[in-house]
């Protein structure tokens, strides 16, 4: 019978972390819950627990590729087949996660199915965001639609489902510093295909998010640089006198 797992990262969560665990489990009973806790400094790990969820604690702050890695290595490791992120911070809403299941369970050509917050049938069910953010997020959006030929509407959404290969490629292979968009890149490039499913998300109710309007640019910056070098890293070897490893080379 095929395993699910949610794993949900949380740094210094405890305002969040219980009713989270909790949303999970009443909504998706088929899902084991797994809480990173990613060296955090409260009792986040305490209430994950009391609340029912299995808990990993790193020994220091990772960051959130990190922390997720680390969740993705525990669903290998424990047999599980199909793996969902869930945030920490109570943003998304366990409801999908079954919504999810389905979109993944009824096209067996994916590997990935991600909750887009921008796929909503009116302006008021989507979600919000600042103007410096959602500038960002449709830029990231444009680039990688056209690297992997779909449509993305949502490329920093971290409620996505992966299973089979994928889990085996995030435990094996997962970004670090902002992962969200570089992980559709390495699935394209390990050629799993990915779909989105409109979904609606919270708005944080505790705690801080790390990204703010002082740190957009930072971070649009450094994510466009991480997609440029992973499409370096993925360049095929080109053999002298070969032209069609030369025409693959081109097309990236």
């Amino acid at each position: 019978m095929p395993r699910h797992l949610a794993i949900i990262p949380a740094y210094n969560e405890r305002g969040a972390i219980g009713a989270t665990v909790a949303d999970v489990l009443e909504h998706a009973p088929d899902f084991d819950v797994l809480v990173i806790d990613d060296g955090s400094t409260d009792d986040t790990a305490v209430r994950a627990r009391a609340a029912g969820a299995a808990v990993v604690q790193l020994p220091f702050n990772l960051g959130i590729g990190g922390a997720v890695q680390a969740g993705y290595q525990y669903a290998l490791d424990n047999g599980y087949d199909i793996a969902v992120q869930v945030d920490g911070d109570g943003q998304h809403d366990a409801r999908h996660i079954n919504v999810l299941l389905e979109h993944l369970r009824a096209n067996t050509n994916l590997g990935m199915v991600t909750g887009s917050r921008f796929m909503a049938e009116s302006d008021e069910d989507g979600y919000r965001s600042s103007t410096s953010r959602r500038a960002g997020i449709r830029m990231f959006a444009w680039v990688l639609s056209r690297l992997v030929g779909r449509k993305v509407t949502d490329p920093t959404s971290g409620f996505r489902m992966v299973r089979g290969r994928g889990v085996e490629l995030f435990a094996r292979d997962y970004p670090h510093d902002y992962p969200e968009v570089e992980a559709v890149l390495l699935l394209h490039f390990h050629k799993l295909e990915g779909a989105e499913v409109p979904v609606r998300m919270r708005p944080r109710t505790t705690g801080v998010s790390s990204i703010n309007a002082s740190r957009s640019v930072y971070y649009m910056v450094k994510v466009l640089l991480a997609i440029f070098v992973g499409l370096l890293r993925a360049r095929p070897v080109v053999e002298a006198g070969d032209p069609a490893a030369v025409t693959a080379q081109q097309t990236l």
